[in-house]
């Protein structure tokens, strides 16, 4: 007897991680993209190569990662396909701008995806959006960029997106002297672009900017309410705005910023495999390798999960009906 009940043990034993691994099947030999909707070079890009590199330790069976670029329609491209063409089996990651929930909101055109219907893993990180402009010019207070003349030349890529919403909220509501010209394909595009000084300046993260802050190449005049220490005592948007109706579209735009660099899966990835994902991510978001590399690429790291995202995402598209309404109109500004 004790000798069938050493086998029953050891049968047991033998199934329960077969049993533990059928809700996430192991990934040995597969290969998972991470589709980014922006050329090589910038943050978001940047991003999604320091993650394949550390990620597939976190997922069952080590799958290796690949990055493919999918630029286009500020990053809409990319979001339309992970939403209607990838398959829902775990293969495809999306890595999208975080300001699509805003695209959406004021019905951007092309878009063709509910941002609440994404499985959602998540961000490793927070964004700090801040206005930039070259070191070179005279102007260095809001009250300078509302003076300035000629009015000052702002790279953008499109509505939708921190290098444009940003600027053009500053004008409308701060009266910032600025001209927007959107189109580059990204912002590492938009400061080629200062560089050259076809344009002035540019809006958008931080971490995709500190390198061409820290070489002087341009200098921050202002600041969204998320912030890290380095740009601790630039003025804030919300606390300069006019009115109460402009710190409330100035808050809305911002609310985006806590899911800084946004993962997703297509709709109806399979319940297991969705939150493996959010397991893989939340181990490696804490892992030491990780967390030394993405100090070494200036990323803060903070993650949120993908059901504190998807819940912001829902915040932002339930904004009320008079406020949506104001932010729209921006849209048609320049």
């Amino acid at each position: 007897m004790r000798a069938v009940a050493v086998l029953l043990l050891l049968a047991l034993i033998a199934v329960l991680p077969a049993q533990a691994q059928q809700g996430a099947p192991s990934f040995a030999g597969r290969t998972v993209t991470i589709v980014v909707g922006y050329p090589t070079g910038g943050g978001y890009d940047r991003m999604a190569r320091l993650v394949a590199r550390h990620l597939p330790r976190f997922i069952p069976g080590n799958p290796t990662i690949i990055v493919q670029n999918m630029p286009g329609g500020n990053s809409i491209v990319a979001a339309n396909h992970v939403y209607n063409t990838a398959r829902p089996d775990g293969l495809t990651i999306g890595a999208f701008n975080r300001n699509l929930v805003l695209g959406q909101m004021v019905n951007v055109e092309g878009i063709r995806f509910d941002m609440t219907r994404f499985a959602w893993i998540g961000s490793p990180s927070a964004e700090a959006t801040i206005f930039a402009i070259r070191s070179d010019l005279p102007y260095r207070t809001v009250a300078d960029m509302q003076r300035a003349d000629p009015p000052v030349i702002i790279g953008a890529t499109g509505p939708g997106a921190s290098t444009y919403d940003f600027p053009l909220l500053l004008k409308a509501l701060l009266k910032f002297n600025v001209r927007i010209i959107p189109g580059y394909p990204s912002g590492t595009d938009i400061l080629l672009a200062v560089e050259r000084k076809e344009v002035d300046g540019r809006s958008g993260s931080y971490s995709s900017m500190k390198a061409a802050i820290d070489r002087g190449l341009i200098r921050p005049i202002i600041r969204t309410r998320a912030s890290v220490p380095d740009i601790a005592r630039l003025p804030v948007d919300e606390e300069l705005a006019p009115n109460a109706r402009a710190k409330a579209l100035f808050a809305l735009r911002s609310v985006p910023e806590i899911i800084g660099r946004p993962y997703v899966l297509p709709p109806a990835t399979p319940p297991a495999i969705h939150q493996m994902y959010i397991n893989a991510f939340g181990q490696m978001t804490k892992d030491r390798e990780f967390l030394a590399e993405a100090e070494r690429s200036a990323f803060d790291i903070d993650y949120t999960p993908g059901d504190a995202a998807l819940k912001i995402v829902r915040e932002v598209l339930g904004a009320p009906r008079d406020v949506v309404r104001v932010f729209t109109q921006f849209f048609n500004f320049e």
